[in-house]
Parts: C-alpha cells; sequence; structure tokens
C-alpha cells in the first residue's frame, strides 16, 4: 500500500500551494521591476514570443534553422537581462522563483520519479498521523539500551532475541506477509520502546504505520457507532483495517464489554484474512488474556501471532533512580 491515500494528497496540496505561492510572488516581482526598468519589459515580451516563434518555423518547413536562428536570440536576451538586473543593483536571478526545492522546483516529481524532498515531506506525515510523533524523538532501535537487564541472566538472555527479532521485523517488513508479533510482560519493560523503533523503520521504508492505545482505538469505534455527529461524516475506524501495519498498545487498560471485544474481534479477524501485520502490547499475562477475551480472540492471538514476552524490572523506574 506505502503511503496513505490522505496524506499523500495532504502533502501534495501543501506542496501545490507553496510552490504557486512562490511562483506568484516572483511573478509579481516580475512586473515590479518591468514597471521600474522599461528594458526588462521590451525584453520580457520578446522573450515570451519564443513559443509561437517556434510554432511558426515548425510550420513553415524550415524548422532546424529558424530553431537556432530563435535558440541564440532567446539566449542573447535572456543575457541581456541579467546585465540590467545586475546594473540596476539586483541580483541576476532576482525575480525567478525560489524554490525550498531546487531539484524538483517544489513539485516533488522529477523525470516521472518522486523526489526526496517528497518522500521526506511524506515520511514527516505520516509519523505525524501514525501516534508515535512524540515518541519517536527519543524511542528508536539506537537509544534502545540492554543496560537495564544486565543485573537478571535470564531477562538479559531473553531482550537480545526479543531485540533481534524485532529488527528483523521491522528491516524485512513487507505489507501482506501476515507476520505478527504480541508483546507480553509487566509495565516499563520496553514493550512501547521496541514497537515505537519498528514503526519508525517501516516508516521510514515508505509504508502506513497507525499506532494507538487500545483505549483510543476502541473509542474511535464507539464515536461511530453511538456518536457518529462527532466524526463529521469521516470513519475514524478504517485507518486501522488499511493501514500496512498496525500496532495496539497496553490492549487490556480498557474498559473490556461486549462491545470492544467484539471490535477486538473484527480488527484481528479482518487483518489476518488479509494478512495485513500487527503488533499487540499488552501487560495481562496468557492466562489474564484467556479469561479476559473470548476464545475466538485467544486463539487468534496465540496461533497468529508471534508471542515476545518481556523479562526484568520496571526500566521506567531505574531511569528515575
Amino acid at each position: 500500500m506505502g503511503f496513505s491515500s490522505k496524506n499523500y494528497k495532504k502533502v501534495l496540496d501543501e506542496f501545490d500551494l507553496k510552490r504557486n505561492s512562490c511562483e506568484n510572488f516572483a511573478a509579481m516581482k516580475s512586473a515590479a521591476l518591468r514597471r521600474e526598468i522599461p528594458e526588462l519589459a521590451e525584453i520580457d515580451a520578446k522573450l515570451a514570443s519564443t513559443g509561437p516563434e517556434l510554432l511558426s518555423a515548425a510550420l513553415s518547413g524550415n524548422y532546424e534553422k529558424e530553431f537556432d536562428r530563435i535558440r541564440l536570440e532567446n539566449l542573447s536576451l535572456q543575457e541581456r537581462r541579467r546585465e540590467i538586473l545586475k546594473a540596476n543593483g539586483y541580483s541576476e536571478d532576482e525575480d525567478d522563483p525560489k524554490y525550498e526545492c531546487r531539484i524538483c522546483s517544489d513539485r516533488g516529481f522529477v523525470g516521472g520519479r518522486m523526489c526526496d524532498c517528497l518522500r521526506r515531506a511524506l515520511i514527516a506525515e505520516t509519523f505525524r498521523t501514525s501516534g508515535i510523533g512524540e515518541l519517536v524523538k527519543s524511542q528508536s532501535f539506537e537509544t534502545f539500551s540492554k543496560e537495564y537487564y544486565a543485573d537478571d541472566p535470564k531477562a538479559a538472555e531473553s531482550i537480545e532475541i526479543i531485540l533481534m527479532l524485532c529488527r528483523d521485523f521491522a528491516e524485512n517488513f513487507t505489507p501482506g506477509s501476515g507476520r505478527n508479533l504480541l508483546f507480553t510482560g509487566k509495565t516499563g519493560l520496553g514493550k512501547t520502546h521496541l514497537s515505537t523503533s519498528i514503526a519508525k523503520v517501516v516508516i521510514e521504508k515508505g509504508y502506513d504505520v497507525v499506532y494507538d492505545t487500545a483505549q483510543n482505538v476502541f473509542s474511535d469505534f464507539e464515536k461511530y457507532q453511538f456518536r457518529r455527529d462527532e466524526t463529521e461524516g469521516e470513519d475514524p475506524t478504517s485507518k486501522y483495517f488499511d493501514c500496512d501495519l498496525l500496532i495496539i498498545d497496553d490492549l487490556g487498560t480498557e474498559m473490556t464489554n461486549a462491545f470492544t471485544v467484539s471490535c477486538l474481534y473484527n480488527i484481528i479477524n479482518t487483518r489476518i484474512n488479509h494478512r495485513a501485520p500487527m503488533i499487540i502490547n499488552t501487560n495481562l499475562s496468557q492466562t489474564e488474556l484467556r479469561s479476559r477475551y473470548a476464545d475466538r480472540i485467544t486463539s487468534r492471538l496465540f496461533g497468529e501471532f508471534a508471542p515476545l514476552h518481556f523479562l526484568g524490572k520496571d526500566i521506567r523506574s531505574a531511569k528515575l533512580m
């Protein structure tokens, strides 16, 4: 799938806006210079006639000879224009559009290929809409420290394996792979940090990621089902089905009832059927998950997800010491 169509359209609209604004400002600057320097107006009028002259040359059957003449004259006029601007105290490119990206002129594409500036803008927008915009500033594979597990040999060995599997999941991520991860373990053991780390790599590869807490996910379903007027006609739940990677954090902290269980089953089952990858984080044990959720959910969690159990002491508490 790649970048979401909503983010893609938003960023392209922003590119159109800044390019048009830049070109309109340059046009106003040119008009002001022509009023100030009459000779510029004459040169610009001659340059503007280049297109019609080329068309006339093509129709006359003497295109090659005329093309060379028009080209040389055009270059001479451009050089004269630069000299006039310089002589009047202006830079040679005084009224040229000052694009943010000189490679694509703020169009986002060069020769039919996406420019790096557009890719960076899409990645930034995906970070913003994914739900990890702030988390990613401090949480990545590079900032993940194994030293907090060093005092417990079992936890240290376990986190080595978990870290290796998380890196592999992120670096070899493929939409439609059907790969899912289930992070379990007590609070403060690094589940959110590694989820964010995976999301960062996947987004930078150009894929659409949605990351949110279970409470917020089910709140969106509740609004759309019972308070649709608050959603302004949009379906806030579609992103949970459409994204390349869905990460649900803190499963089990929500108010569990028949409605939330039904929503959770719908998300998990639909994405499994479409082989759409998921990561689910929970502080609940396998026994607690089984007692809290219906068998049709737990059977999928333990059958379709690779379980990664985090061990050790609360890292958040350790950082405060």
